[in-house]
């Protein structure tokens, strides 16, 4: 099992930046890819970024260039800075964790294995 305990959200201006920090505990050698999702409120989770072991990363369309994806293997953390912020941007962002290898990085999209309560980023005008 693994626990994944988000940090980092809040309010912040349009333009403004915020840092999320995803720490994990249990059998974090196990795993080989974390990502980041958001939900907000009346629409689908999306995945907005992953990290592999290797790292390899991905993003979606709407956050690259603005967001960065990290992880500290040495202290089983993985990162979000979310730079030049849009209101539509406002969501729970939710920090996961997958154990499967060989998944194509576009894959990640439909879910991973442990997922942590999330954290809400509002970005406001």
């Amino acid at each position: 099992q693994v626990q994944l305990v988000e940090s980092g959200g809040g309010l912040v201006q349009a333009g403004g930046s915020l840092r999320l920090s995803c720490a994990s505990s249990g059998k974090f050698f196990s795993i080989v890819a974390m990502g980041w999702y958001r939900q907000a409120p009346g629409k689908q989770r999306e995945l907005v970024a992953v990290i592999t072991r290797s790292p390899l990363t991905d993003y979606a369309e709407s956050v690259k260039g603005r967001f960065t994806i990290s992880r500290d293997n040495a202290k089983n953390t993985v990162f979000l800075q979310m730079d030049s912020l849009k209101p539509e941007d406002t969501a729970v962002y939710y920090c996961a964790a997958d154990r499967r290898i060989g998944v194509p990085l576009h894959e990640y999209s439909s879910g991973m294995d442990y997922w942590g309560k999330g954290t809400l980023v509002t970005v406001s005008l």
